[in-house]
């Protein structure tokens, strides 16, 4: 997936800039998925220009071993960072059958460094991967779960036209402790479910799109003590700046917008999602 996206991504960063920063939030919150290393620019920056805006933690997740390496150096340089380590599920294919077993195997190894807090994403997507992709989609998810629970670290799963398939793969091999639902796409009947498995949803910017009603509506069927928000970044900027490149500084619109769609005060949701990133990933300065 990277050796294909990496180029693609980098000539669409150069075709847009980054939008305006928005205005701060009244509580800091935690970005809980974004990839620094396809935003641009140094980290350094990239943080910096975030706790400006009251995102003063970020999770840099990896989707294959080399980026999983990169998030490991960048959140044992950064105490604002700790790191998710895991192959994509669109990767998976690409490396099976010989090169699948070695990366899960540095997987494993990485899951043991104390500043990695999460394994993924992983998952299921049907989008991008064909049929002849599917089993090593699932050997690799199952795979990770595995890992997951052995290092007692929350899974982090993609799922992309997979809903069902995610849940009874998780059904299946018994879900970690805890599980974060990495961009959650379904409606507010998939919301509840998951909520009553007791997972956390995490919200991208995707929620504040014209045509996404479902998914506020699974906003509003999420308890704040089981949301998270986060850019993914550089993909899927909130409106007003959707088609440009993402990146943490602007999740204040994203949580605008949970707020509004949940008629809480934007303090009492920016607390909760405090709280919650911090039961899920643990503090930030362990």
């Amino acid at each position: 997936m990277r050796a294909t996206y990496r180029s693609e991504i980098m000539a669409w960063m150069d075709q847009t800039e980054l939008p305006p920063a928005p205005e701060p939030l009244p509580v800091p919150v935690p970005d809980s998925h974004t990839h620094l290393d396809l935003v641009g620019g140094k980290p350094e920056q990239q943080l910096a220009a975030a706790a400006a805006v009251g995102v003063d933690r970020v999770v840099q997740v990896g989707v294959d071993v080399a980026s999983s390496h990169w998030a490991v150096r960048l959140a044992e340089r950064h105490p604002a960072v700790v790191a998710a380590v895991g192959l994509h599920p669109n990767e998976a294919p690409r490396l099976a059958p010989a090169g699948l077993d070695a990366a899960l195997r540095e997987v494993e190894q990485l899951a043991a460094v104390p500043r990695v807090r999460g394994i993924g994403e992983t998952g299921l997507d049907t989008y991008r991967t064909g049929p002849a992709g599917w089993p090593a989609q699932q050997r690799a998810f199952r795979a990770q779960i595995a890992i997951a629970k052995r290092h007692r670290k929350p899974l982090v799963v993609h799922c992309r036209d997979a809903h069902a398939a995610v849940l009874q793969v998780l059904d299946e091999e018994g879900a970690p402790d805890t599980v974060v639902m990495h961009c959650f796409s379904g409606d507010g009947a998939l919301a509840t479910e998951c909520v009553r498995r007791g997972y956390v949803l995490s919200f991208a910017g995707t929620v504040t799109f014209r045509n996404a009603a479902p998914l506020r509506e699974a906003a509003r069927a999420c308890p704040a003590d089981q949301l998270l928000v986060e850019t993914d970044a550089p993909f899927l900027t909130p409106m007003p700046h959707r088609g440009r490149r993402n990146a943490p500084y602007l999740i204040p619109h994203t949580v605008g917008a949970l707020a509004a769609i949940k008629q809480l005060d934007l303090a009492e949701l920016c607390a909760a999602i405090s709280a919650t990133g911090e039961r899920t990933f643990g503090r930030w300065t362990e």
